[in-house]
């Protein structure tokens, strides 16, 4: 059979179902941190992507809007028919950078300049909730709930 020696004791075998556990955590937020990261990556390429569209119409709308007061002009030959040329020249020179420009870099860059130099813009009101907190807030609505049920 065996020998008394031969069996691991109770304490290499907790030892060794630790160790295996944490690597099996630290598998887990691995994966968990990738995860999310791919998740924020498509969340910026759904933004791209939406900016690209309005652009594509906007550029249409600034495409139809200057050739009709281009033409409105002729007839009219009054020069405040093509202001409204300028501010729609913003708003689509301001959705071409979005969407094919570097804007997005220059976001990025802005944000992290921000949480190296100024990172008390980022604290939370008040702080992080605690445990504590967030179960009074629950009990609290569970009392109110149960105390005024006609109210929801």
């Amino acid at each position: 059979m065996g020998s008394f020696f031969s069996h691991p004791t109770g304490m290499e075998v907790v030892k060794k179902n630790q160790e295996y556990i944490s690597e099996m955590n630290k598998i887990k937020m691995e994966r968990w941190i990738q995860m999310h990261y791919q998740m924020k990556e498509r969340e910026t390429a759904m933004q791209i992507s939406r900016a690209r569209e309005l652009f594509y119409w906007l550029a249409s709308f600034y495409g139809v809007s200057t050739v009709g007061l281009i033409g409105r002009f002729r007839t009219t030959k009054r020069p405040g028919t093509l202001a409204p040329i300028v501010p729609l020249s913003f708003v689509v020179a301001y959705y071409a950078d979005l969407a094919y420009g570097t804007k997005i870099h220059r976001i990025q860059a802005e944000a992290e300049m921000i949480m190296h130099n100024e990172p008390e813009l980022l604290e939370w009101p008040s702080g992080l909730p605690t445990v504590s907190e967030i179960d009074s807030a629950r009990l609290d609505i569970d009392d109110k709930i149960r105390l005024h049920p006609h109210q929801l």
